[in-house]
């Protein structure tokens, strides 16, 4: 009967290579050195995404878990090393969450070790899970080595959809965004999203990534010896195949830049003042100057970051003025915005928004954010977590209804989101009416000079490749920036510049297979990901 060992030896048999050697060392250890490894090496996967961008580490922290995994005893023992893998993962790649407590840290201080390890404990359940179910699977179906890494590529990728949207959701850092990056040749990758999305990428790069683990296998005669090299071929094809399609997509669509000129406005306002009321005028009127420059261009509207104004538009007719001031002719000024509702209503709501104000002072369009962060804009459980938001004030936002295309005259329509609503894949754009570009408006300055907002900027920019589309970014403190519809950077700012980019909007691409199909591609892939375990099964 087949056996799931991936370093199986036969009578006779002999450790021939270094690998070999390296993956029975692996498989041997035990007690806290099993786990630190497991650990560490869960970290070193983390080093894979941005800032640090050193892609080809999948290929080392995947088989080096599986190796490890060899010498479980157990379902439950794989699940141990799993937990351990995925908390060095996430404790290494959301560190950056615990900065925003330092904002106010006298009043937070508590709360730091819940999130450098809290959310990381929760989010290493996943790849528990998924360690844990890949061995029950190779134990009860009997599975030959090859069939049980597909499983565990499809159990890997499951479960990072699960954390998309088990609990609201929270699709950060999945290893598909190893592509978007800085690598080198990582864009012509990222192009594989515009058709299986990046949950469909997470699972050829887990499952290229995964396949070198069988070279720690044994080999007896020269035909085994030729075969060791099929895992090795297998998971270059699923690199090189991505790229050159990638590539070719990249040829075919090269940036074409509009009419349309846009100004991004970029302040930086420290987050320890952002809500100072001491400091708010003067806040506002360096966004009015800096708005209010002359351009070599005629900009059709000057678009704010996320919040950029602390005061309720709708109801201040003197601060619209000023914006209005500042709109370019026949433009708009759009601003991330608090919005609420008007008096005399019985119960107060406040939404996170975004407004399109004209040259008159008018609101034409508004915009409310729809997904809300947990503990940030809302509080789960308040009667049971007798706590504040970790944001200023104690109420609740409102959610919005949900993706929408806003349709301003002289602007091409657009679909925007605010912040954290960029994360999440397949769900930027309303289904019914496709916008012409996407804007997303943020302010990372809670998270400091960390690997936040730049994990953040990459997750927004393959969002364009999903969807074919431009993505127009601002920022409070960076990284704001343009991005064409095949996840090129066309211009960007650095992290704590304060200043404006004059920018033409990149011209959209036709829909992408992702954006008419979204996951249908992806539970296909899944499906063929079993096949190996279903034709790998003992008898």
């Amino acid at each position: 009967m087949p056996d799931s060992s991936l370093l199986r030896a036969e009578p006779g048999a002999r450790v021939e290579t270094p690998l070999c050697r390296l993956a029975q060392e692996l498989a041997a250890l035990t007690g806290w050195r099993r786990y630190g490894l497991g650990f560490l090496l869960g970290a070193l996967l983390a080093g894979a995404l941005p800032p640090v961008d050193l892609a080809p580490l999948v290929f080392v922290a995947f088989p080096g878990l599986l190796w490890l995994d060899e010498g479980s005893a157990g379902i439950w023992a794989s699940a141990r090393l799993g937990y351990a893998f995925g908390l060095g993962f996430f404790a290494a790649g959301l560190y950056w969450i615990a900065a925003a407590l330092f904002v106010d840290i006298a009043r937070f201080w508590w709360a730091v070790p819940f999130a450098v390890f809290g959310l990381p404990a929760f989010l290493a359940l996943f790849s528990a899970a998924v360690l844990g179910l890949t061995a029950y699977g190779a134990r009860r179906l009997r599975l030959a080595s090859a069939a049980r890494i597909c499983l565990f590529a499809v159990l890997w990728s499951a479960a990072e959809w699960l954390r998309g949207h088990v609990l609201t959701g929270f699709p950060w850092n999945l290893v598909g965004y190893v592509w978007a990056g800085g690598f080198p040749g990582a864009l012509a990758v990222l192009q594989s999203t515009a058709w299986i999305g990046i949950y469909g990428l997470s699972f050829l790069t887990v499952l290229a990534a995964s396949l070198p683990a069988l070279l720690g296998g044994t080999s007896l005669t020269p035909i085994k010896r030729a075969r060791r090299a099929a895992p090795a071929v297998a998971a270059a094809l699923l690199v090189l195949v991505p790229v050159s399609a990638g590539t070719i997509r990249l040829g075919l669509l090269p940036t074409r830049p509009t009419d349309t000129w846009l100004r991004l406005v970029q302040p930086s306002v420290p987050q320890g003042i952002k809500w100072d009321p001491e400091a708010a005028e003067a806040n506002f009127h360096g966004l009015i100057e800096l708005s209010g420059a002359p351009s070599s261009h005629r900009l059709a509207a000057v678009i704010w970051p996320e919040a950029a104004t602390p005061f309720l538009l709708e109801r201040d007719p003197r601060h619209r003025a000023a914006i209005a001031s500042a709109a370019p002719e026949g433009g708009y000024v759009i601003t991330g915005a608090m919005r609420a509702n008007p008096p005399p209503e019985p119960a107060m709501q406040i939404w996170n928004s975004i407004e399109a104000i004209d040259g008159a002072g008018a609101i034409r369009a508004v915009y409310d954010k729809a997904h809300l962060v947990p503990f940030g804009e809302y509080m789960p459980f308040r009667a049971l977590l007798p706590i504040d938001d970790f944001i200023p004030g104690a109420i609740d936002m409102t959610p919005g209804p949900g993706p929408r295309t806003l349709v301003l005259p002289g602007l091409p329509a657009f679909a925007a989101t605010v912040c954290y609503e960029a994360i999440f894949p397949g769900r930027v754009v309303a289904a019914a009416t496709r916008p012409a570009w996407l804007l997303n408006v943020t302010n990372d300055a809670w998270y400091g000079s960390s690997s936040g907002p730049y994990q953040h900027f990459a997750i927004a920019r393959t969002r364009a490749v999903e969807e074919g589309l431009p993505l127009v970014r601002a920022a409070n403190n960076g990284i704001s920036g343009v991005i064409d519809p095949a996840g090129r950077v066309v211009a960007r700012t650095r992290l704590d510049s304060i200043g404006y980019a004059d920018i033409a909007l990149p011209e959209a691409a036709d829909p992408t297979l992702y954006s008419r199909a979204g996951g249908w591609v992806f539970l296909a892939l899944l499906l063929l990901g079993l096949v190996p375990a279903a034709v790998g099964r003992g008898n």
